[in-house]
């Protein structure tokens, strides 16, 4: 061969093969960026629909979330030879009887302490109108009368934008209420015919991977029966016990700001923060300022006991999440979809958890039927829970293990 074919087969080859003059570390590095684009732009678009059809997204997530509450109790019943339908109806009518209980006892208590907290918070002003003139700040009474004269004026001025709210707010008290109707629909079929809902959503998996997709949805919809069971045992804590506290150092409306702080509990982190911070404020107002700081530090040691001893307990393995995940996930939900996303944020990260932690470990040959979805430990994937019974050989197994 001469030197002349040598450059011209040089020549050919920089010309013909581009692909091949890149680094490999490059092309691997350009590989992985194209996918992870299509990826984030894959999410996107499911995020974007979600939150365009968030009038029917967001009643099927609380369903669905409520489902997971109620489920159980409808297995126990059938599995007590009640009809299915007689067991839907039970567990619906028990959740109508405890939300409504609880709202008649904080609406009836409410109105019952209406004058006395108007007594409290006339004596708390009069005591901090004292405290601006005669403190360290040394107001004087026409500056405090010029500062209210100017408060009055900016919410007269601002009364059509008042009223434009109050109407906005109507609307969306009927959008409320239309979805909560959709809601309990939806919750009524999730808890009558559940597995056939989720049998027809299965055939859109292919038949070669319509098993582990089976398998990865009971290990998801296990995940979130221990999530909620875990979040109410907490959320029932928390109110009682920053209840009694309030009760006892005298803040009034005791009962409310425990129901109060109970329905924040269901929002990881911000929930618990917003409830008591609303309960310091009114014992700020009506007790002062010695009684808001006992408040905030019976919600500081409540905090404490739910972060170190409640959540690692009553959750476990079954759903472990990492505090950053979770603040991260409840700032997307806050996003998307406000208060709603914040609350459904964390449990459809436990979802994503154990499915995608099923899809990568669970064998391919695990039957769907030997994963009970209503069993809390089958959240976890099957190599995970070998392990926990080796590790602990004294625990009894449970009855249900095995779906009928």
């Amino acid at each position: 061969m001469t030197v002349g074919d040598g450059q011209a087969r040089g020549r050919s080859g920089r010309s013909g093969d581009a692909a091949a003059a890149v680094p490999w570390r490059w092309r691997v590095a350009a590989a992985l960026s194209w996918r992870f684009l299509l990826i984030v732009a894959a999410l996107g678009v499911v995020f974007y629909l979600l939150g365009y059809l968030s009038a029917v997204t967001i009643p099927v997530g609380i369903a669905l979330l409520v489902s997971a509450l109620f489920a159980p109790l409808v297995h126990r019943l059938e599995k007590w030879h009640v009809p299915r339908a007689l067991a839907t109806l039970i567990a619906i009518v028990v959740g109508l009887i405890v939300v409504g209980g609880v709202l008649t006892l904080v609406i009836t208590t409410v109105t019952a302490s209406l004058p006395q907290l108007q007594e409290q918070v006339s004596a708390s002003l009069s005591s901090i109108n004292d405290w601006l003139q005669r403190g360290p700040l040394h107001l004087s009474p026409e500056q405090l009368q010029s500062f209210l004269n100017r408060t009055i004026g900016a919410i007269n001025g601002n009364s059509a934008e008042l009223a434009s709210r109050a109407l906005s707010t109507a609307t969306t008290i009927g959008s409320i209420l239309t979805q909560a109707l959709l809601a309990l629909f939806t919750l009524i079929f999730f808890l009558y015919s559940g597995p056939q809902v989720w049998a027809f959503v299965l055939r859109a998996f292919p038949r070669e991977v319509r098993d582990q997709a089976d398998v990865a949805g009971r290990r998801g919809f296990a995940s979130l029966v221990s999530y909620v069971r875990a979040t109410v045992a907490v959320a029932c804590v928390d109110a009682v016990c920053i209840g009694v506290g309030i009760w006892i150092v005298g803040v009034p409306l005791a009962v409310p700001l425990a129901a109060l702080i109970f329905i924040g509990a269901f929002v990881p982190i911000i929930g618990a923060v917003a409830s008591g911070a609303i309960a310091v404020l009114i014992a700020l107002v009506a007790k002062g300022f010695v009684a808001a700081l006992v408040v905030l530090a019976i919600l500081i040691a409540v905090m404490q006991l739910e972060g170190h001893v409640l959540q690692p307990f009553l959750l476990g393995r079954a759903v472990r999440l990492h505090p950053l995940a979770v603040v991260l996930a409840i700032a997307v939900g806050v996003e998307v979809s406000g208060i709603t996303g914040a609350l459904l944020a964390v449990p459809i990260l436990a979802v994503i958890k154990s499915a995608i932690g099923s899809l990568l470990r669970d064998p391919d040959e695990l039957d769907p039927h030997d994963v009970n979805a209503l069993r809390p430990r089958n959240a976890r994937p099957l190599p995970d829970q070998q392990a926990e019974a080796v590790a602990e050989p004294d625990v009894v197994p449970d009855e249900d293990a095995r779906e009928p």
